[in-house]
């Protein structure tokens, strides 16, 4: 006797008994039938025009966007080896773009503010020491960040490389404070360095505090967040909170021993010293021009004090022609200009329509808002022409039913 009740065969389980009622025995082939086939055909897939095949590749919660999007471009390259001649296999929508922009996106933007800082340190202090000095604080507090956001079980996404390209500008300020304040030790009050060093850091430290918690405050509701906002913007704020207090504690710690380390080798005599080094001598005729544009707004504000009621009608001026100016060069939109990538027109056809009556539809419907967004785009502003764009995709997905495309 068989007790396995698993069919050998198709077939077999078209031999199923069902029931059993007055007398007969209902099948599974009395009210249905089996056989080895597809599902019917619900969806078409045309890529530029030509009829395609569409495989999704979606990742876990815990895999890497970019391992995965590396791994399946690897697998790709042995695919397309061994596919027959005539079919072709490419990539139609890639979600480690996004990742990768917003890499690139926080390099640039800490690029930036280091030759920023830079070029700030070297025109108002004239060291090239100390410029060194505040560029170790900001990889160093980034880094910090990421470790504590990688104990946390975060991920480098969209939003926490958001956050930590938000947090790069303000990242040099507590080191850039510190510096400073030792440098005005140093040539205002001609004291040693390791006085300087000490007190520079010691004088500032609740400042500089009190200003990194008023910035961390501010990120701290993102923490009570609930649904789907808390997975978008509590790694953001995570993110800036822990890349600041970082640059805290950096800058009580290894900026004044850096500082220690580095400027003993550079002069640092009063302020009417003459200038040593290419730097030096930038420095001092920067502070000339400083000057000479220091005495002209001050001797500009003594004719505005003078002459009060020129105060207002000037102000009124600028304000007017700068807001006219900015109206006739800044572009004007419905919508702000983007590239998504990706572009989704989802139509519903009535009941029982075939497949292949929805396909001509939907092509149609197609070529026609492409011509008609040509043609607004030719003959119309920014605004129309946002406008009457939108308003051909309604037409069209209202006239004539079509499928789902996805261009």
């Amino acid at each position: 006797m068989r007790t396995n009740a698993t069919p050998a065969a198709i077939a077999d389980l078209n031999d199923i008994p069902v029931k059993f009622t007055n007398g007969a025995t209902v099948f599974v082939k009395d009210v249905a039938q089996v056989r080895d086939g597809a599902l019917v055909q619900q969806n078409i897939v045309r890529d530029d025009g030509r009829r395609s095949v569409l495989l999704s590749i979606i990742k876990n919660g815990n895999a890497s966007t970019l391992a995965v999007v590396n791994g399946v471009k690897a697998a790709l390259q042995t695919a397309r080896a061994a596919a027959p001649p005539g079919l072709k296999i490419t990539e139609l929508f890639d979600q480690s773009v996004f990742v990768t922009n917003a890499v690139a996106g926080v390099l640039r933007e800490g690029a930036i503010a280091a030759a920023l800082t830079a070029l700030m340190i070297l025109l108002f202090l004239g060291s090239w020491r100390s410029t060194v000095v505040v560029m170790i604080s900001i990889p160093l507090a980034i880094l910090s960040s990421l470790v504590v956001l990688y104990f946390l079980g975060e991920t480098l996404n969209t939003m926490t490389l958001g956050g930590l390209a938000l947090a790069v500008g303000i990242l040099v300020d507590d080191s850039t404070v510190t510096i400073e304040n030792t440098h005005r030790i140093l040539t205002e009050e001609s004291k040693p360095l390791p006085y300087a060093t000490l007190h520079g850091a010691a004088e500032i430290a609740i400042p500089t505090l009190v200003s990194t918690l008023a910035i961390s405050c501010v990120f701290t509701s993102v923490v009570f967040l609930e649904g789907p906002a808390k997975y978008l913007f509590t790694p953001l704020g995570l993110a800036v909170v822990f890349a600041m207090l970082a640059s805290y504690g950096l800058s009580r710690t290894l900026t004044p021993i850096t500082i220690g380390l580095l400027l003993k080798g550079e002069h640092h005599g009063p302020a009417d010293g003459a200038p040593r080094g290419l730097f030096g001598r930038l420095h001092a005729r920067f502070e000339r021009g400083f000057d000479a544009m220091r005495k002209g707004y001050v001797a500009l504000l003594n004719i505005l004090l003078r002459q009060r009621r020129l105060i207002v009608p000037i102000a009124a001026v600028l304000i007017l022609g700068l807001g006219a100016t900015m109206l006739v060069l800044v572009g004007r939109d419905f919508f702000p200009v983007i590239d998504g990538g990706q572009i989704q027109l989802h139509v519903r056809a009535p009941a029982g329509t075939r497949i292949e009556t929805t396909e001509r539809s939907s092509r149609r419907s197609r070529t026609r808002s492409a011509r008609s967004s040509r043609r607004a785009s030719a003959s119309s502003s920014s605004t129309t022409s946002g406008c009457r764009r939108a308003l051909t995709i309604w037409r069209s997905a209202t006239a004539r039913p079509s499928a789902s495309m996805t261009a």
